[in-house]
């Protein structure tokens, strides 16, 4: 099998194994987790009514004039910060985390300190 299709098949399991364990209401909102090479984002969605509450993003103006690179741990953490600016604005005061196929270190865990000083819970 191909190295890259392996990796991606492995990532595609992994990312089934944490969803299947996570289903957000209204209640609880999912938070799930986009991490690229240049930028980080995150969606909080309601997977009862199928619908995304809000976003953010390193891709944001209040958070590009910010950062200079939107791939490191800096810009998680201020993305971080403002998705619990986000959360308190629309009423969510706890999120279950779904941090994809991606490990808890390095960015994620950078943006989950960050979101969770600001005030959300985990």
């Amino acid at each position: 099998m191909d190295k890259n299709k392996k990796l991606q098949s492995k990532r595609l399991r992994r990312r089934r194994h944490v969803r299947n364990k996570l289903r957000g209401s209204a209640d609880q909102p999912r938070l799930c987790i986009q991490r690229t090479l240049k930028h980080f984002a995150c969606q909080v969605v309601d997977d009862q009514a199928g619908k995304t509450i809000f976003s953010a993003s390193t891709r944001d103006k209040s958070v590009r004039d910010q950062v200079k690179a939107g791939g490191n741990c800096d810009a998680a953490a201020l993305v971080g910060k403002l998705v619990a600016e986000k959360a308190a604005e629309a009423g969510v005061k706890t999120v279950k985390l779904d941090r994809g196929h991606n490990k808890y270190h390095g960015r994620v865990k950078a943006f989950a300190d960050a979101a969770r000083e600001a005030g959300l819970q985990f």
